[in-house]
């Protein structure tokens, strides 16, 4: 079964920058939707940042201009640059992938921007 593997999380100052990976732990095809969601303390989970099987992109308004999500076909990895981070950011980042016959969920990797 094809499991998504998360990295990168941690704590930061307010400011500052990190960077997530997911990665599959085999080659996944059809994929048509690839994200990362965010899921704050008591609140339900939210897209933070996704990219289509044609390369479009899509953000959530918090997050423009400081966030950035990417594909990585040499290592089949879906990354996420985040920078000036803010505490509001702070949160249980989860990796998705959905193809035309699936849909995955990663555990999920922590991220904590302090003020």
């Amino acid at each position: 079964q094809v499991q998504l593997v998360e990295s990168g999380g941690g704590m930061v100052q307010a400011g500052g920058s990190l960077a997530l990976s997911c990665a599959p732990s085999q080659s996944i095809p059809n994929i048509n939707h690839m994200g990362w969601y965010r899921q704050g303390p008591g609140k339900r989970r939210d897209l933070v940042a996704s990219i289509d099987s044609d390369g479009s992109t899509n953000y959530d308004d918090s997050v423009k201009g400081r966030f950035t999500i990417s594909r990585d076909n040499a290592k089949n990895t879906i990354d996420l640059q985040m920078n000036s981070l803010k505490p509001e950011d702070t949160g249980l980042y989860y990796c998705r992938v959905i193809t035309v016959d699936n849909r995955y969920w990663g555990q999920g990797t922590h991220v904590t921007v302090s003020r």
